[in-house]
């Protein structure tokens, strides 16, 4: 029954995207309305739907790209995607006084999902593996 739960929760959350995007179309042939999608989804920023959204952070050996998203105060997923040779993880400072981080480490071409609430701010993110936050793997969230 718990799996049931999980799995409509999911169908939920990937409708609630989902149908935002779809309204994003035209019947022009110009490509000016998915470029905001794009651009967010390249730029690590949110997408229009609401308070929060989602992150995608590329780790590689040694940085993040980006390093410097803006998202929305809100309930945000940061989706982590290590395009490396070395396994990383990410953690981000200070989140309602506490740092949070990602449950476990991610291989290379493997990804991992961090979910938060964060209210406005900048926050400082790293990788807590090894010595790679001194090796200039690091960056910085602003909340708006």
């Amino acid at each position: 029954m718990r799996v049931n739960r999980r799995f409509a929760a999911l169908l939920a959350i990937g409708a609630a995207v989902a149908v935002p995007m779809v309204g994003c179309g035209s019947s022009s042939n110009d490509n000016s309305t998915s470029n905001a999608a794009t651009q967010a989804s390249t730029t690590g920023g949110a997408a229009a739907t609401g308070a929060g959204g989602t992150v995608t952070l590329t780790a590689t050996d040694f940085k993040f790209n980006p390093s410097d998203p803006t998202v929305s105060s809100g309930d945000v997923s940061f989706n982590l995607k290590n395009d490396g040779q070395v396994t990383h993880s990410l953690e981000i400072e200070n989140v309602n006084g506490q740092d949070k981080e990602l449950e476990g480490t991610v291989s290379p071409g493997q990804s991992g999902t961090l979910k938060l609430n964060l209210p406005a701010g900048k926050y400082e993110f790293y990788c807590p593996v090894d010595n790679h936050r001194q090796m200039g793997m690091t960056g910085e969230i602003t909340v708006k």
